[in-house]
């Protein structure tokens, strides 16, 4: 039975469901997307100290409040793995074609025969196919034909299969066929391999709906540290009949992740032609999915390993809001994120920036490089996507891309960044090309004391301070979920309400036409990476808070862009510096609300942002600016009837107790 909130959002609730009997074991069935998971109960309380209720007596941990995160997880690797399957093919025709008219010219007729091969034969896919090991009468006939090794792109060892000699010999995107799934979910003839790890799986709920709701996943790796989970896992891929596409494995998920990379290791140096075109990545993932219960800082450097390094998918939740979104643990987030959490009415985004800079970081350590696809701080949790890419020459800008930041946390609330180095475009000696200088950044950009109410600068950092999201990756989900069947996905209507609000939220960067400063991809930073909330102005004021349009007007009035945040309800962003955010404050208790100055102590951040007293510098080009509070420009013209917020549905909404192992 579904319970329909007003956020959109569509939750299965065990306390709705009639437990029944399988194997002598009394169980409920969860039904979430296409997945149905069967969760035993524990037997009845004969304490006398009151009824269990069917969560009380869940022996398997089953969350319905990251339904969303799921749901969106879905959408997020069909989106990815539709436009990596797409690629390919002309990708590699196009090179195939440019390498073959180098040849001939280089080379005449010789070439004749090879410029005659078919384009789809002379090389692999650049999606996780690989070269199986061939005896030396195999390679002959098998020359100009790869082959791919089924097994390896699964991801697990081979005690882990039940017959893996029949697999290996298959020729290259030739999958078994697997008569018990649905046609749909039958890998196609010249499909190439496409593996999934889910490496924290609990009852395997996620790789269930991978293996169903993905048309094109070729195996999903479920893995989990208790053997009883993983038994758990089991049961549920038989009970929804894909247990032909799912391997379980039992065991740390770090060991295994880093397996992969120890295997991939022996297998090329034990090849006997050994070059760099020749590294395997059979063994490695095309997607792994990090949901554990609390951090996933200590898996992050086994996953980058572990993910394929030619732009693998890694999606990452953490839910230990209390560590990354506030100020009380800055040596726990240190410890977790290399990073010190910020106090303030925007630390989820800090600590979404956080996490990514712990992402980044053990990437870095490989001479990988990651694109955020997408960053989202969602109820207590974020859910972050990144590729994972090899190339050393992207780390080196990573330095440029690490801010930290001077935070006016007991005062008025404002901030200012500071980078760690600097990527400076730089023309080269012939005038006609451009590269990049990494060199030290000028500091510092604030004094110890905050220049609008000289209250004491505290620091926080280092984080990732380049852009969050992925435009096109969000257009690319947006653009598919009209086809997303509702009753599928329940959480339809937030999903579309807050993938548009993280769409809208970027503001364009500072005009600067000079080619020394416009920026690469790969250098460009966010120049306005922070949001704020008009009440937590007007509480530095003591003022009556200026309503959202009110508000807005006055900015754009001003000529400056305005928008909102996904993380905050009412929060906004601008490209407005402080001092003009404070002229447009002051002027609103001038014109609508005036404060009562007498009671105003003159040590007070109200009395120095009010400029009382005539003492603070005064910025005449400011205060020459007329502010107009138009409620008419200041209204929101985006998209209407969005579920950009969720409110909270039922009571004790969070992450609930941990599961208990047995």
């Amino acid at each position: 039975m579904a319970t329909n909130f007003s956020s959109g959002s569509t939750l299965t609730s065990t306390t709705d469901i009639q437990p029944f009997v399988r194997d002598g074991q009394e169980y409920t069935e969860v039904k979430e997307g296409l997945a149905r998971i069967l969760v035993p109960l524990s037997k009845p309380d004969l304490s006398g100290k009151g009824a269990k209720t069917v969560e009380e007596q869940q022996q398997v941990f089953y969350n319905p409040i990251q339904q969303f995160n799921r749901d969106l997880t879905v959408l997020a690797i069909k989106a990815y793995g539709e436009a990596l399957l797409s690629k390919p093919r002309s990708a590699n025709a196009k090179h195939i074609a440019k390498r073959k008219r180098d040849k001939s010219d280089i080379h005449g007729p010789s070439h004749k025969r090879q410029q005659e091969r078919p384009a789809d034969t002379t090389e692999t896919s650049t999606i996780d196919i690989t070269n199986a090991s061939q005896t030396s009468d195999e390679s002959t006939k098998a020359k100009d034909v790869p082959m791919v090794d089924v097994s390896e792109s699964a991801g697990v060892s081979c005690e882990n299969r039940e017959e893996p000699s029949a697999v290996a010999d298959q020729p290259l995107l030739e999958t078994p066929k697997e008569p018990e799934l649905k046609q749909e979910n039958v890998v196609r003839h010249n499909a190439p391999s496409f593996t999934i790890l889910d490496a924290l799986s609990a009852t395997g709920l996620r790789a269930l709906r991978y293996a169903q709701e993905l048309p094109f996943i070729t195996s999903v790796t479920a893995n989990d540290l208790l053997p009883s989970a993983v038994e758990t896992i089991r049961r549920n891929a038989e009970h929804n009949g894909v247990e032909s596409k799912i391997i379980t494995t039992t065991g740390d998920a770090r060991a295994h992740m880093y397996s992969m990379l120890a295997e991939e290791v022996s297998r090329d140096h034990d090849r006997e032609k050994y070059s760099k075109k020749n590294k395997s990545k059979g063994k490695r993932y095309n997607v792994i999915d990090l949901d554990p219960y609390g951090t996933a800082a200590p898996f992050l450097d086994a996953a980058v390993n572990a993910v394929r390094d030619d732009g693998g998918l890694l999606c990452v939740t953490c839910t230990d809001s209390g560590v990354w979104a506030s100020n009380g643990y800055p040596e726990k987030a240190f410890s977790l994120y290399g990073g010190v959490s910020i106090k303030g009415f925007f630390s989820h985004e800090v600590g979404l920036r956080l996490i990514l800079h712990a992402i980044a970081t053990s990437a870095a350590r490989y001479g990988l490089a990651i694109e955020p696809l997408l960053s989202l701080s969602i109820d207590y949790y974020v859910r972050i996507f990144v590729k994972i890419r090899k190339s050393p020459a992207q780390v080196k800008f990573l330095a440029g891309k690490t801010m930290v930041v001077y935070n006016c946390d007991h005062g008025c609330g404002s901030w200012e960044t500071q980078l760690l180095a600097r990527n400076k475009k730089t023309t080269n000696k012939s005038g006609k090309g451009t590269f990049y200088k990494h060199g030290s950044a000028l500091a510092p950009t604030a004094d110890s004391n905050c220049k609008h109410c000289n209250s004491k600068m505290h620091l926080a950092g280092p984080m990732y301070a380049g852009p969050l999201h992925s435009a096109e990756f969000i257009k690319k989900i947006l653009d598919d979920l009209p086809h997303a069947p509702d009753d599928i996905y329940g959480t339809k209507p937030r999903i579309e309400g807050m993938l548009h609000t993280a769409l809208e939220e970027s503001l364009p960067p500072p005009e600067d036409t000079s080619p020394e400063n416009a920026e690469d991809k790969f250098a460009a930073v966010e120049p306005y990476p922070f949001y704020f909330h008009p009440t937590n102005l007007a509480g530095a004021m003591r003022c009556v808070c200026p309503d959202e349009d009110s508000f807005r007007g006055a900015l754009r009035h001003l000529g400056y862009e305005v928008t909102r945040s996904h993380c905050k309800g009412g929060s906004m962003k601008t490209n407005a510096p402080w001092s003009v955010v404070w002229h447009i404050m002051r002027e609103w208790t001038r014109q609508k609300h005036p404060v009562k100055i007498e009671k105003i102590g003159e040590n007070t951040p109200t009395y120095r942002l009010l400029r009382l007293g005539g003492t603070e510098k005064q910025d005449d080009e400011i205060n020459k600016l007329e502010v107009v509070f138009d409620q008419h420009l200041g209204r929101d013209k985006s998209k209407q009837g969005l579920v950009r917020y969720q409110t909270n549905p039922r009571e004790n909404w969070g992450p609930q107790s941990r599961a208990k192992g047995h």
